[in-house]
């Protein structure tokens, strides 16, 4: 679970509006080496490129309003196919993440040509579930990573993963089906608007 686990110092973003944050010179090491490989998820009024808190003016749309983002991975391989993941390592919060990793979007054979427009052009294995924090749960990380998969492999969850997003286990998933990485990952923090 290393691959997943990273502690965050949070910075404060002000009015950021159809761009990101440039507040990366606050996050720890470990923060800034999770977000990697220029991965864009992009929502209709902003554009995350880099680790970040949703300022308070996007926060009930993101959880609300917007469905899913474009994802955009200039460096993608054309020739390739890559799973994508979403999950949330704080449900229902992160000082008792008891019901981590929620998966809130997981998306199989993205081919690479179309990553590159920012058109995933994939099999949907989970549909997209907006980023809902609980009130008074504080920040929640929403985390976005990209892998390669192996060549002629058939990616599906199973019956008891089906059955339930929350205590999911990526890990396991991409040790499964051999994926490799991953090769780009990204998260924004975000609360409750009414918080």
């Amino acid at each position: 679970m290393r691959l997943f686990s990273t502690l965050f110092i949070l910075c404060v973003v002000p009015g950021c509006h159809m761009t990101t944050s440039t507040c990366d010179e606050l996050l720890s090491s470990e923060d800034a080496q999770f977000c990697k490989g220029q991965l864009k998820v992009i929502y209709p009024h902003l554009v995350v490129d880099k680790c970040m808190i949703v300022p308070q003016m996007f926060r009930e749309k993101i959880s609300k309003d917007w469905g899913p983002p474009q994802i955009q991975l200039p460096g993608a391989d054309e020739e390739k196919k890559y799973t994508l993941l979403m999950v949330d390592p704080d449900a229902p919060s992160r000082q008792k993440p008891s019901r981590a990793y929620w998966r809130h979007w997981l998306l199989v054979d993205a081919k690479g040509e179309a990553l590159q427009r920012g058109d995933a052009g994939a099999v949907e294995l989970s549909a997209y579930a907006r980023p809902t924090p609980p009130r008074g749960t504080g920040l929640h990380r929403y985390q976005f990573l990209v892998f390669e998969q192996p060549e002629g492999q058939s990616l599906s969850l199973s019956p008891q993963e089906n059955s339930s997003r929350g205590n999911w286990d990526p890990q396991a998933f991409v040790e499964t089906f051999g994926l490799t990485g991953p090769v780009a990952s990204l998260q924004f923090l975000t609360q409750n608007y009414k918080d």
